[in-house]
């Protein structure tokens, strides 16, 4: 999504996004495919290089419709993981050095479980992560010991 946006006018980021929404939600490869020429026929003409991204990046973006949905869903939605990273960076940087590897760890350890109050997730619970789970172990199971 950032990287389509990079390339255009902040006036139609919410347009834009709405008709990539389409694409990312699609239920099937044929459906994904009928939703980008749709977003292609309606942004081409303004802004070629952000469609020829997508051109050149399609066959590694297939693979991501193959997940269903609730986990699509948690691995396109990175707040969460772009919010731990930079508790992390702040827990280290505030320290500078670590004696060893154990003292690291020890600090994002006890980061992960810090509350952070000031912020609407205190927690950092992802919405919707029964489901998720679910998903998960129906899907992968076995990669996670569950089945």
């Amino acid at each position: 999504m950032r990287n389509s946006l990079r390339y255009a006018s902040k006036k139609h980021w919410s347009a834009i996004t709405a008709d990539l929404k389409l694409i990312y939600t699609a239920p099937s490869v044929p459906a994904a495919e009928e939703a980008f020429e749709v977003f292609a026929a309606n942004w081409e003409s303004m802004y070629p290089a952000m469609v020829a991204s997508w051109r050149r990046a399609w066959q590694e973006f297939i693979p991501f419709l193959d997940f269903p949905l609730e986990v699509r869903k948690l691995i396109y939605t990175t707040n969460g993981i772009e919010s731990l990273n930079a508790r992390f960076r702040a827990a280290t940087r505030r320290r500078g050095h670590f004696p060893d590897e154990d003292a690291a760890l020890k600090v994002l350890y006890l980061t992960v479980l810090e509350r952070q109050k000031n912020r609407p997730n205190p927690t950092g619970r992802i919405n919707g992560w029964k489901a998720i789970l679910n998903t998960l172990s129906m899907t992968y199971g076995d990669r996670l010991g569950l089945k």
